[in-house]
Order: C-alpha cells, then sequence, then structure tokens
C-alpha cells in the first residue's frame, strides 16, 4: 500500500509537495479507509480537486512515472531521454522523487530517484527492519563519469549494476537478470490512464477492444463488471464479448475482441449494440472499470485522471464505494483520483482531499484539506469550498 510520495522540481511544481494517505489518531473511522499489516491506517482513496491548469494531474504523475521507471525503463532506448521535466524556471536542477510504501506481505519500503532528464544522478531503495537500511544506493560521481554503487542483501553483481544505463533503474535492469527481489519490486501492480503528456485520450474502439480483451481472460472480473453496470441503471441487462476476425486492407486477419451491450424489453425482447454505440458514459463506464477492477483484484493501485469523466455525479459514489467494501476491495486496493465534480466532497473526509492551485509564477502547490486550520468535521465541504474558503477555485 502507497503510504506517501513527495516531488521537487517536478514540471509545475517546483518546490517540494508531499502527498499523504497516512491518517492520524484523530481521525475516526473512515468509509475509505484501512489498516496495514503493520499497524498504519491508511486511507484507500485520494481525491484532487482545483482550478483548470493548476497542476491537479501532474501531481499525481510521479506514480505513474515510478511505476513505468521501476518497472520497465529497461525496455527505453539507449539515448532516450529518462521522460521528467523540470519546472522551467530550474531546468538545470534535478527532478527528486521518494516513495514509501508497504507491501502484502507488511515490509515496508523506500524508494528515492535524483534525476535530470540525461541520466539518473542519485537512485536508492530502502527497506526498514528498526530502522531503514539501504538494499542498494546508485550515485553519479561527475569527476569520474561513472556509478558509485553499494549493494546489500541485492543479488546483483556489482559488474553488472555498474552497466545500468543512464536512463534506467537499476531495479528494472536487475530484474531482466533475474534476480527475484528486483523482479517483485518491478511488479508494481499500477493501472493509470496517465502517461508522461498527460490523461490518455478516450479512444473509442481501442479503449473498449482493450478492455473486452481484458474482461475476455479474466472471468471473475467480468462478472463483476456485468453485476456493477447492470445496477447502475445503465440500461444493461448484460454485456457479450465475442471474438471476432478482423483484416485490415493488405493485412492477415486479426482476432480482436468486441463488447456488445445487451438490452431485453417487453416489447423489444433482447436486442444487442456494440458498445461503441452505447453512450459515452456507458462505455466510459466499462473502460474504467477494467482498470478499477484490475487493481481491487490484486491490491494494486489506480491513478485516474478525470474520475468523473462522461459519467453523471451521482455515479461518484456508486464507484467509490468499491473501494470502501470489504467484499469489492479485500486486499486493500487504493484509488487516487482527479475530479472536477465537487460532490466528491461531500463523500470524502477532510483528510482524502488534496487541493491544488497555481500562483503567479507559474508554480504549483497542493495541500491537504485537514492541514487548514478551523476546518471541522462537520462543516459543510462542498458549500465553504464553493465559496472559495478553502481556496484551489478559479479566479474569473
Amino acid at each position: 500500500m502507497l503510504i506517501r510520495y513527495s516531488a521537487r522540481n517536478f514540471q509545475s511544481f517546483r518546490d517540494t509537495v508531499e502527498v499523504s494517505l497516512a491518517l492520524n489518531a484523530k481521525v475516526h473511522d473512515l468509509a475509505w479507509a484501512t489498516e496495514s499489516r503493520t499497524g498504519l491506517r491508511l486511507s484507500t482513496t485520494l481525491g484532487v480537486i482545483g482550478p483548470n491548469g493548476a497542476g491537479k494531474t501532474v501531481l499525481l504523475k510521479p506514480v505513474v512515472f515510478a511505476a513505468w521507471f521501476i518497472g520497465r525503463s529497461f525496455q527505453a532506448k539507449a539515448d532516450a531521454p529518462v521522460p521528467v521535466a523540470p519546472h522551467f524556471s530550474s531546468p538545470s536542477d534535478p527532478t527528486e522523487l521518494e516513495f514509501e510504501a508497504e507491501d502484502d506481505q507488511g515490509r515496508l519500503w523506500r524508494y528515492v530517484l535524483h534525476t535530470t532528464r540525461e541520466r539518473v544522478l542519485h537512485e536508492a531503495m530502502y527497506q526498514k527492519h528498526e530502522r531503514y537500511k539501504y538494499i542498494f544506493t546508485r550515485d553519479w560521481d561527475a569527476a569520474s563519469q561513472s556509478y558509485d554503487i553499494k549493494l546489500q542483501d541485492f543479488d546483483f553483481s556489482l559488474k553488472e549494476a555498474r552497466k545500468v544505463r543512464a536512463n534506467a533503474s537499476l531495479i528494472s535492469t536487475a530484474a531482466q537478470y533475474g534476480v527475484e527481489l528486483a523482479q517483485y519490486l518491478a511488479n508494481n501492480h499500477v493501472q493509470s490512464n496517465i502517461v508522461f503528456s498527460g490523461r490518455v485520450p478516450f479512444r473509442a474502439e481501442s479503449d473498449l477492444v482493450n478492455a473486452a480483451r481484458h474482461f475476455s481472460e479474466n472471468q471473475a472480473q467480468r462478472e463483476e463488471m456485468v453485476r456493477l453496470l447492470r445496477s447502475w441503471d445503465l440500461g444493461l441487462s448484460d454485456v457479450e464479448l465475442r471474438e471476432l476476425s478482423v483484416q485490415a486492407p493488405g493485412q492477415e486477419a486479426q482476432k480482436v475482441w468486441f463488447p456488445y451491450g445487451v438490452h431485453t424489453s417487453r416489447r423489444g425482447g433482447r436486442h444487442e449494440l456494440l458498445l461503441n454505440e452505447e453512450s459515452s458514459g456507458t462505455q466510459g463506464a466499462f473502460v474504467l472499470l477494467s482498470r478499477l477492477l484490475q487493481a481491487l483484484s490484486i491490491g494494486g493501485l489506480a491513478v485516474i485522471d478525470e474520475f468523473e469523466s462522461d459519467l453523471h455525479p451521482y455515479m461518484l459514489e456508486p464507484i467509490l464505494d468499491l473501494f470502501a467494501n470489504p467484499r469489492t476491495n479485500p486486499h486493500k486496493a487504493q484509488l487516487l483520483f482527479t475530479c472536477h465534480a465537487i460532490e466528491v466532497l461531500n463523500l470524502l473526509h477532510k483528510s482524502q482531499i488534496m487541493l491544488v492551485e497555481k500562483g503567479e509564477n507559474c508554480e504549483s502547490t497542493a495541500w491537504r484539506m485537514d492541514s487548514v486550520k478551523g476546518i471541522r468535521n462537520d462543516d459543510n465541504f462542498y458549500a465553504k469550498y464553493m465559496a472559495g474558503a478553502y481556496g484551489a477555485v478559479p479566479q474569473l
């Protein structure tokens, strides 16, 4: 489970920003909260709100970037830049990231990365025993033009570690050599609709096909998807998945999965529509569930930008409830999301909301709502936010 992370000089965040899912003892029992194996109280849901262009998506990007960097940066081309962007006022300073998490065995980890687009300057992984002890550290020595590497309880040869490319993670590289711990850390179970450039635009045909393929391979998730869509009053009685042969001009035929919405009525009987002929809300819910149910099935992390896109505000609560209900979230999966539907303030606790705004110097700042002095648990968060009491509202 993700405990906290911080970022500095990361796109619009020039100064250090911290996102924490930890809850203190003063916070009473919450629907979207759980206790970790080591006794930490953590949120299973965190919402990010603020004006357009404030930096909401950027606040979530470090998680997605780190998941890629730790898991798959070995696959990047040798001359590819590290896909980070510093604040434009500090182009020569490194981007600095730090993460703390607890795994499903109750082990606590800390990962630190300082990097420019040209190369990793510092990378380290720590595991907590009585205190945090390094598993490895990797530091760039400009004088010798080489990396100083220290390994401890990490079954990777120092000779091979020194060969790790400047734009790749030592973890991702060690995983290719069969290092068991590296393979475990690289398999980080993050589902997201965010990439380096921002939220991936919804592409009905490819997104629906990809979601259909996923559900065709995961029967339990498919059944849960159908149950949820049917219960959300979308007019569906079922979703059929069919593998059809598709052939583009000049290419060989390929097998592709297509989803069909099934509707039944007393007058018309049974009727089917390709899902790309259904409403955008139905399509969006189908694709969203393909990501959320993956995280819920294994206790992963879902990072979703514009969570409510194409959905009615009333849909927020039943979807969020997936992460509150022990039946649908038995493995303590977590959800980080941005949202323009301010009604979410009526659902989540003040400790589960991050507010984001951008100042005159084009620098983003973010703070957890419970850090604002004077906010009471029984306040009408929605009304006070709309009145500008908490900040992070558009200045029109």
